[in-house]
């Protein structure tokens, strides 16, 4: 059996050896077997492991969720229908933020249309910005919305 050290682990699995300690020190990956000087070796199955947590990172999952990911990937008993589940909560969950994301973008995308953007003070962009109106409710992504704006530039 091939023990890797955490760098050639790293490059393996394609996760940096600062997200490894980090995933080891929250409880998604076992601590690593040590030297007597204690330096971090790895198995192969270990990169495999660390490569389905990166892969499952690059998708958005939660490290919830990837720690409940890795349960059903492990139990080789599984139903399909719970990992299933699992990617349609998550999908849409990345829907709503495409949604939000999309209205950002579309109110920024006003506001930048409104600015000048020349050498005078008038700005839409930090007026609205300022405006207490557009404040959300607390705990609520921030948001600027283009409402009360006038219709020219500013």
């Amino acid at each position: 059996m091939t023990l890797l050290n955490i760098g050639e682990t790293a490059k393996a699995s394609g996760v940096s050896a600062k997200m490894i300690r980090h995933y080891e020190k929250v409880g998604l990956f076992p601590e690593a077997l040590r030297t007597e000087a204690s330096y971090r070796q790895y198995t192969q199955q270990e990169v495999s492991t660390l490569r389905f947590i990166r892969q499952s990172r690059d998708l958005g999952f939660s490290i919830d969720q990837i720690r409940e990911l890795l349960g059903l990937w492990q139990d080789k008993r599984r139903p399909s229908r719970q990992v299933k589940a699992l990617a349609q909560a998550h999908l849409q969950e990345l829907d709503a933020k495409l949604q939000e994301l999309t209205a950002m973008k579309a109110t920024l995308a006003h506001l930048v249309n409104y600015c000048n953007g020349d050498d005078r003070p008038d700005c839409p962009i930090v007026e609205s910005l300022a405006d207490e109106r557009q404040v959300t409710n607390k705990g609520a992504s921030p948001r600027v919305r283009a409402t009360g704006l006038k219709s020219g530039r500013a």
